[in-house]
């Protein structure tokens, strides 16, 4: 297949090119560098399959040649970004999703939204299933994440009903492992970096407050298969909007069109956490607490139900593994800046 991945200069954009170069296929990448980094493509440059365009996927989207699929993750991701840049978040959500969109349908490539597990806001519901609509705030100063995927997922379906398109929607709960930024506003990075540096670790609230975390490994191969399910629509019904139209108001159904959590179900308090990278690091830093952001989500929990039966995936990579695994690429990385 030939690919186009936005926001393919990020965290999880590059482990998706490398994956999909992996795979034998062609990618064409294309980001603004807002918050991805040509770091995380420089071993991919000049490789005979991969492309790289710098360019903001809110313009005029144009690319030549045919695509089987367009994958777009283009967005500000970390709570300290996309509240550094909430008008370009919302952007991206909404124009960004329109272009790709749009794209994807003069194609006729399958899109796939990299949408969050943020929908669900601060939820009532733990886990939280595909079918919970969220508690969401949509004035608070997260809200310009939140809202901004929920409009991009009902952009999507909105595309899939009513001009046939083969969309697919993952909503991608904590990740953490190789590539991530040293200081941007996540959990674990923020905890693994502290913690070599000799720092205390920053704990918002009690601590009490759940997260569950997938390695970056793990993710990906649920997003790439994702992407390769079998569609329930043949190639005449997607281009051929009147024989695709609900008429008699049916639901959509299981099927890949719908939203599916990818993520790792194994939950664990932020204090918990916090506790394991000391062990790992080896740190006798302390744990320093500081006021709880607004509306900062007291659960986060996947159910992965439809993951496993649609796709057949689970996570593999347990917590202490993967943040070795973290540990040693910071490790590296913060070894280098310092020489």
């Amino acid at each position: 297949m030939r690919v186009l991945i936005t926001g393919g200069a990020g965290f999880l954009g590059s482990h998706l090119c490398d994956r999909l170069i992996g795979m034998d296929h062609q990618v064409v990448c294309l980001d603004n560098l807002v918050t991805g980094s040509m770091d995380n493509l420089a071993h991919l440059l000049g490789h005979k399959r991969f492309s790289y365009v710098q360019y903001n996927v809110c313009d005029y989207l144009y690319v030549e040649g045919p695509l089987d699929a367009v994958m777009h993750f283009a967005s500000p991701a970390s709570p300290q970004d996309y509240l550094e840049f909430p008008i370009a978040t919302l952007k991206v959500g909404a124009l960004g999703t329109h272009k790709a969109l749009g794209l994807a349908k003069a194609k006729n490539a399958t899109f796939l939204l990299a949408s969050t597990s943020e929908v669900y806001g601060d939820p009532l519901v733990s886990p939280q299933p595909e079918a919970y609509w969220g508690n969401v705030n949509p004035i608070s100063p997260r809200g310009v994440y939140d809202e901004a995927k929920r409009f991009a997922e009902a952009m999507t379906m909105a595309y899939h009903r009513y001009h046939g398109l083969d969309t697919r929607i993952v909503r991608i709960f904590n990740t953490y492992g190789p590539r991530m930024r040293p200081q941007d506003g996540r959990v674990v990075s923020n905890f693994i970096v502290q913690a070599l540096s000799g720092k205390p670790l920053t704990v918002f609230g009690t601590g009490n407050q759940t997260r569950s975390f997938c390695y970056v490994d793990d993710l990906i191969e649920g997003i790439a298969r994702l992407l390769l399910a079998p569609s329930d629509r043949t190639p005449e019904q997607r281009t051929d909007r009147q024989s695709f139209l609900y008429k008699s108001g049916e639901p959509v159904g299981e099927t890949v069109h719908e939203p599916i959590n990818i993520g790792n179900p194994q939950e664990l308090t932020v204090l918990e956490i916090a506790k394991k990278v000391q062990a790992l690091v080896g740190t006798t830093a302390p744990v320093e607490f500081t006021p709880l952001p607004a509306d900062d989500p007291k659960v986060r929990c996947p159910d992965i139900r439809r993951a496993r039966e649609l796709l057949g995936w689970e996570p593999k990579v347990g917590l202490d593994e993967g943040l070795r695994r973290t540990i040693e690429y910071f490790r590296k990385r913060l070894a280098g800046r310092s020489s």
